[in-house]
């Protein structure tokens, strides 16, 4: 007997609120800390202002265009289209008003999870660079509880969206629908959920991104290159403003990311779910929100059994924290595997689903480490550009070209055997439909993508250590506090690099396990419409173009990313310069710079680039399945199927594209490091000249146009959901 409904909805609601409630206690402790100097202070109060100045500014931008799709929505679902034999709801306008409000709260859901990550740690900065005045561990924990709190939130925010839904829903059922019929067709009724938090998220990371890295590509140029000065003197004017990309990028962006991955997949799976409801019942539908729910639970045990000695590898206590989440959400599915997985009709079908949980898991694992090898200084690909700088910027950009393209061979093979694996798993667990055939492959492929899944909390926290050491390094650095404090921030914020570089190796393998959940999703639900399967024919001229389409996307949206950065970089650069020049008394020391104008400057030019790359991959699958439609058959389904090849190459491609861009920038970010540790002659050699400018092309790569790309490709997926229905 599997369990009810209420108690797993109360798991869920229960697992989030737990959650909730000590991400509450984190922040309370990490803002009971010391807030050291008058000097810090001073400069972590810039740090704010300019954060929450940008992202207000974000924000509001972001609304405008959410009411904008919020209205076609609601007109296309509602206008129209017109009612459908196949739609959860009969009534068009009820309909619409269903996937309108589900688009709506995703989306604010996912700007609130965004704005708490950022509000945070922008409050920790400071309170890791006084914890650093008295111990390496205190400073540590500081760190890592911060980001801590915009995991645990961002994650519960999701399950809770998405559970809090599916219970309201479930209290509007229909007098004559039956309650098992109506649990099968809420996940339809709720894809706008995971609509809204992807196209959130996409604005959050490409603004952010934009930000952070013209922002930082300024500063530095300028700054380091030019003048000679070191990364974050004060003398800098862009140095506040590339303290706060950090906030606004890494931090709110990622927040925005990730809760949009756990939102779409897990209502995916849910649809995915809705196949086997003869088995399993509505525990299959509720099982991805359970096992997230137990997921947070194990992500905070993680975070608290975190320390580290004064002599020993921070790098090593996040690690042995991430091995114990990991631990623990193994011992989750095993749990939840066999309390709602077991049925008589197939006996065997709750262990095989608990092995493609375990193939997840170690997928996870798996993506650490290849990110880990490919863009730490420890290994070849690194050392290799390293070396190529001895002779120059253009051979160590050759460098870094070829060892991005070589990173992604290693993921896709693991991508490749997780599918085969989990999706053998669940075909061979014993489900089979009326006519013998199995039917769980599919879901053991996505019962894989929750297992990589169910450490997010974890792995969000060592993202956001990331920019949150980075900024107590800045302050330490802008207060001129002792050498010895110095230190220790620069020890916490190499290991905050390599975290942020291991958590983007594990968003693209999600992402891309994801995207085939998403994908086959969106089949299941032409086929629900149509009642029968959706064979996506690349022999057809019109899909063929559909598909070369998506691909072309992939290269559009990344171009624009890069440009954006070089265009707002400029403007920074033509500022700092101007501000050295009329004002010879910063140099000196004894004039302030004008922080705020380049602040100014950056949040303008990143607002203003974010639209039309984001419009763009809003709008374009929707011009292709309608257009496709128009000119097919009656009955052909030519809109469904175009839409379908366009979304499969798009993916594709996107998963290629982001691991190249993210793994090549890591990767000339950490010769640039290596270097500077004494090698080939070390800081201000011209092998290190020369890595300067292999990290400056790799900036907008690693933090702009990669990251973005692991939102494109669930964005295209969760789009090609809700607008399924209009493709037919």
């Amino acid at each position: 007997m599997t369990p009810s409904q209420s108690t797993l909805l109360a798991v869920i609601i229960g697992g989030s609120a737990i959650a909730l409630a000590f991400a509450t206690w984190l922040s309370r402790w990490v803002l009971s800390r010391g807030t050291g100097t008058d000097a810090m202070r001073v400069i972590s109060g810039a740090i704010q202002e300019g954060a929450e100045a940008y992202l207000a500014r974000q924000n509001k931008t972001i609304g405008v265009l959410a009411l904008v799709v919020a209205a076609l929505l609601f007109t296309g679902y509602g206008i129209l289209r017109g009612s459908h034999p196949g739609d959860p709801v009969s009534e068009p306008m009820v309909l619409a008003t269903f996937v309108t409000l589900s688009f709506f709260l995703g989306a604010l859901c996912s700007g609130i999870a965004g704005y708490m990550g950022m509000w945070v740690s922008i409050r920790t900065n400071i309170r890791v660079a006084s914890a650093a005045m008295q111990s390496l561990n205190d400073a540590l924990q500081v760190a890592l509880r911060g980001g801590a709190v915009s995991g645990l939130f961002t994650v519960a925010m999701s399950l809770l969206g998405v559970g809090g839904l599916f219970a309201i829903i479930s209290l509007l059922q229909p007098a004559d629908v039956e309650a098992s019929t109506w649990a099968t067709r809420i996940p339809f009724l709720i894809v706008g959920f995971g609509f809204g938090a992807s196209f959130v998220a996409l604005f959050a990371q490409l603004g952010g991104g934009i930000y952070t890295k013209a922002a930082d590509v300024g500063a530095d140029l300028v700054g380091k290159v030019e003048a000679g000065i070191p990364e974050d003197d004060p003398r800098n004017p862009a140095v506040i403003a590339d303290l706060v990309g950090d906030n606004v990028g890494d931090c709110a962006g990622r927040g925005a990311d990730l809760f949009e991955s756990t939102a779409a997949e897990n209502i995916g799976a849910m649809i995915l779910g809705v196949t086997l409801y003869s088995y399993f019942g509505v525990s299959g539908i509720l099982f991805p929100l359970v096992v997230g729910a137990l997921g947070l639970v194990a992500s905070i045990v993680g975070v608290m059994v975190v320390k580290t000695a004064e002599d020993a590898d921070p790098m090593k206590a996040l690690n042995r924290g991430y091995y114990v989440t990991a631990a623990l959400v193994t011992a989750a599915f095993w749990f939840a595997c066999k309390w709602m997985l077991a049925t008589p009709q197939a006996p065997n079908a709750w262990f095989n689903y608990f092995l493609c949980a375990v193939i997840g898991i170690v997928t996870s694992i798996a993506f650490v480490f290849i990110t880990q090898y490919y863009t730490e200084y420890r290994y070849r690909p690194v050392k290799s550009i390293a070396d190529a700088s001895r002779t120059g910027p253009a051979t160590n950009i050759i460098m870094g070209i070829s060892v991005g393209m070589e990173s992604t061979i290693l993921p896709v093979i693991t991508i490749g055997i997780a599918l085969l694996a989990s999706f053998i798993l669940g075909r061979d667990a014993g489900l089979v439909n009326a006519e013998g055939a199995p039917i769980g492959g599919l879901f053991g492929t996505a019962v894989a993508t929750m297992g990589m899944l169910g450490t997010a909390g974890y792995i969000l926290a060592m993202d956001v250590f990331g920019p949150i050491t980075d900024n107590a390094g800045g302050i330490v650095e802008m207060s001129q506090q002792p050498e010895h404090i110095r230190d220790k921030t620069d020890r916490l914020d190499a290991v905050g690099n390599t975290t942020k570089a291991l958590t983007k190796g594990y968003a693209i393998g999600s992402a891309a396990l994801a995207a085939f959940l998403l994908f086959s999703a969106y089949l299941d639900e032409v086929r629900n419409y149509t009642g029968t399967e959706l064979r996506v024919d690349m022999s057809k001229p019109q899909v063929f173009i559909a598909a070369l389409l998506g691909g072309m996307l992939v290269f559009w949206f990344s171009s624009l990313a890069i440009k954006a950065v070089s265009v707002a970089a400029q403007s920074v650069i033509t500022e700092v310069r101007r501000q050295f020049k009329e004002r010879p008394g910063i140099m000196k020391g004894t004039e302030k710079p004008d922080y705020a104008a380049c602040v100014d400057i950056v949040t303008k030019g990143a607002l203003r680039a974010m639209v039309v790359p984001g419009a763009l991959v809003v709008g374009f699958p929707i011009i292709v399945g309608v257009a496709f439609k128009a000119i097919g058959a009656e009955g052909e389904r030519l809109g469904a199927e175009a839409v379908g090849g366009f979304l499969m190459v798009a993916t594709i491609v996107g998963i290629l594209m982001a691991g190249f861009l993210n793994n090549a920038g890591g990767a000339w970010d950490n010769a640039k490091k290596y270097i500077e540790t004494g090698v080939h002659g070390g800081k201000k050699s011209e092998p290190h000249k020369a890595a300067v400018v292999g990290d400056t092309v790799g900036d907008p790569f690693k933090d702009t146009a990669g990251p973005s790309l692991h939102v494109l490709i669930k964005l295209l997926s969760t789009i090609t959901l809700v607008m399924a229905p209009l493709f037919i």
